[in-house]
């Protein structure tokens, strides 16, 4: 599966457009509370742990995106999009979304 934020693949045509395709990951509270209790491995402002735990979300969402894409008969995603979202009471959980053109190649 060919995973791109483009939107087109180079030196490949798109014989078929099958939809849109999007998939949602969310950390809730719990990480949250984890993370800060992290935040020692912090330094010059950046925390490790949050960063590995934002990566392990999007490597969820992307994941799924092309669990589903693969699943509509696709060869291709293009023009990815991640979005990274506060949701919840007082912002308590973090939604990570990826969503794209799942596509045939020529």
């Amino acid at each position: 599966m060919i995973l791109t934020t483009t939107p087109t693949v180079e030196g490949r045509s798109v014989r078929d457009y099958l939809g849109i395709v999007s998939s949602q990951t969310i950390i809730g509270a719990n990480f949250f509370k984890d993370i800060l209790g992290g935040l020692r491995d912090a330094f010059g402002g950046r925390s490790s742990t949050y960063e590995r735990v934002l990566e392990e979300a999007k490597e969820y969402a992307i994941t799924e995106l092309s669990q589903k894409a693969h699943a509509a008969g696709a060869d291709a995603v293009v023009g990815i999009d991640l979005d990274y979202q506060a949701i919840g009471a007082n912002g308590s959980m973090l939604m990570v979304s990826a969503s794209g053109t799942a596509v045939k190649l020529g």
